[in-house]
């Protein structure tokens, strides 16, 4: 029989971290561990209420898997079953399966990427988030932060201050920058009326600026778009990519929206066959669950893996950063 157990991870952050709908100061995250005596697994679950996770409904959820089994798992096929017959929350489902994913690595004596026939892991670039803050903030939370270093930044943005925010941002460094809209605007007229004021030289795509729900209005924006549009919540465990196609020119995945790495690269198979770029991202997690997105990021064309770099004493430092550059450990 294995061992699992669950414990909360209480992340304070550098900062406030602010998007278009909300703001925090600290993360509740969960790692989970199964192991056997011998040899141990573990996996991170980041809550995202976005998508309906709340820590207490993951806890809940956890419990019933409990009671349903899963100390009796003896397969990856018997984990599917019981995660099939009792479906958690995406990033709980995700937590579980890292975690049993890599303790049958740990005793098969396999590394993580062979099981997924993935490419070996190496160093990967990513881009930095900045929250959203007051356009004179800027200079100086990049200056402070030292974000020079990085290959590329991403702007949180929404419909009020977009414009002001890059603005700021491409007075003060000189790289090529992303956009997040995190769905802040309603009106397709007037988010096509930003995108052409905004410098295309320099901004590569923008992600999700409306909500998901908005596929007809995606679908006229996208052959006017001056910029690429790249999907974020319109993709979680699942999509219909028959429509994604026609609204969108890249999908940003993330593990915690995937709900495993098993469906992580179905749905990278998904993006290939359609002819989209592939983006790999992550929610305010820590170095646990950026290792975990770092056994799939050399198959992918546009890492954004920065998140447990703001959280203020990130516990496991499996992933280091330096120059903007992360580095497994």
């Amino acid at each position: 029989m294995l061992t699992w157990r669950i414990e909360a991870l209480h992340l304070k952050l550098k900062y406030t971290w602010r998007i278009a709908r909300n703001a925090s100061d600290e993360k509740l995250n969960f790692l989970v561990q199964v192991s056997d005596g011998k040899y141990s697994g573990f996996g991170e679950a980041a809550p995202n209420i976005r998508y309906g996770e709340t820590p207490d409904l993951l806890l809940q959820q956890y419990q019933v898997l409990i009671m349903a089994g899963l100390a009796g798992v003896k397969s990856m096929d018997d984990l599917l079953q019981l995660l099939t017959e009792h479906t958690p929350v995406n990033s709980l489902r995700f937590a579980i399966e890292a975690a049993y994913l890599h303790y049958y690595c740990q005793l098969k004596q396999l590394a993580v990427h062979q099981l997924l026939g993935q490419p070996m892991p190496q160093q990967q670039g990513t881009c930095f988030s900045l929250p959203i803050m007051e356009p004179g903030q800027v200079k100086e939370f990049i200056v402070k932060h030292n974000l020079q270093r990085f290959p590329c930044l991403k702007i949180k943005v929404n419909s009020e201050q977009g414009a002001d925010l890059l603005q700021q941002v491409l007075d003060v460094v000189d790289k090529p920058v992303v956009l997040d809209g995190n769905e802040s605007w309603q009106n397709p007229d007037d988010l096509l009326r930003f995108l052409e004021t905004i410098d295309k030289q320099r901004v590569l795509f923008i992600e999700q600026p409306m909500p998901a729900s908005e596929a007809a209005a995606y679908a006229h924006l996208k052959p006017l778009s001056p910029l690429p549009l790249v999907a974020d919540e319109s993709v979680t465990d699942n999509a219909d990519f028959a429509m994604l196609r026609q609204e969108f020119h890249g999908v940003n995945i993330k593990l915690m929206k995937a709900g495993g790495y098993l469906n992580a690269v179905r749905l990278l198979q998904d993006i290939r066959k359609n002819g989209l770029m592939a983006m790999i991202g992550c929610m305010v997690e820590t170095s646990l669950g950026i290792w975990s997105a770092m056994q799939l990021s050399a198959a992918f064309d546009f890492a954004d893996l920065d998140g447990f770099l703001i959280i203020e004493d990130e516990p496991f430092k499996l992933v280091r950063e330096e120059q903007g550059i992360l580095y497994l450990k």
